[in-house]
Parts: C-alpha cells; structure tokens; sequence
C-alpha cells in the first residue's frame, strides 16, 4: 500500500507543478515585460529631469543677467544679447601680455594652477563663477595685476 500511497503523491505533484508552471510561465512574462517599461521610465524621467535643471539653470541665468546688468551698463544696447565666450587662447595671452606665471594668474582668478593650466590648454573649460572673474581680469592692466598680486 505504501508503493501506492507514494506513486500516487509523485503523480499528484507532478500535475500540480505542471500547471503551476504554466500559470507562472505568463506571469514571468508579464513581470519581465514590466520590469523592462519601468526601466524605460526611469530614464525617461532621468532625461527629462536633465532637461528641466537645463532649462531652469538657463531661465535663472536670463533673470540674472538681465536684472544685473541693466542699471550698471551704460552702453547695453549695443552689447545686449552678445555673451562672453571663453576662449583658452586669449586667457593665455592676456597672462603673457600681463607677464606672469601661471602661479599668478590662479592667484588673480582665485583658483588653482592646475585649473589654469588646464583651461589654457583647453582640456577644459571654467564654470560660470570663474568666467566672471576671468572677464574681469582680461579688462585689467599690468600696473593693476601687480598691485592685486602684491596686496
């Protein structure tokens, strides 16, 4: 009886892992297929996050700019719309026209001489801050550049 009682619980859990196998098979499918869209969103998200920090840093920069420059440019209208572009080329030849090292320069611009050297070489450009302070430190002279660097 004990042969009987065994075959026939491994036939009855064979049937049970058989159609529980089918039943889990279009689950696992379905489960895949959602794991996949839910990647999809989350780098649509991503992308669009990307997107709106873009636009929002943008916006701030316009309301920035706008409100700063304004009351303090006398001659806007004829420079409106026209940004400062970086350019590595110029900032190393303000240096040599200014006759200092790059040890100097970093010190004028309040940054390191790595950076200095790597801007100039154009390996990479500077954020905004420091564009403002190399805008104005291509507007000073040699007398000017000494009296910051001695004092």
């Amino acid at each position: 009886m004990t042969a009987f009682s065994d075959a026939f619980r491994a036939e009855v859990l064979r049937m049970a892992r058989k159609e529980i196998k089918a039943d889990v098979g279009g689950l696992r499918k379905t489960v895949t297929a959602q794991r996949s869209e839910i990647a999809a969103l989350k780098r649509d998200v991503k992308v669009l996050t990307s997107q709106l920090k873009a636009v929002l840093k943008a916006v701030a920069r316009q309301d920035g700019a706008g409100k700063a420059s304004a009351p303090e440019d006398t001659d806007a209208p004829a420079r409106r719309g026209r940004r400062f572009k970086f350019d590595a080329q110029v900032l190393a030849a303000k240096r040599e026209q200014l006759g200092i090292s790059q040890q100097a320069m970093a010190a004028l611009l309040e940054a390191s001489m790595l950076s200095v050297s790597r801007w100039e070489s154009g390996k990479v450009t500077p954020r905004a801050a420091q564009v403002e302070r190399i805008q104005a430190v291509l507007k000073i002279g040699k007398r000017e550049a000494r009296a910051r660097l001695q004092g």
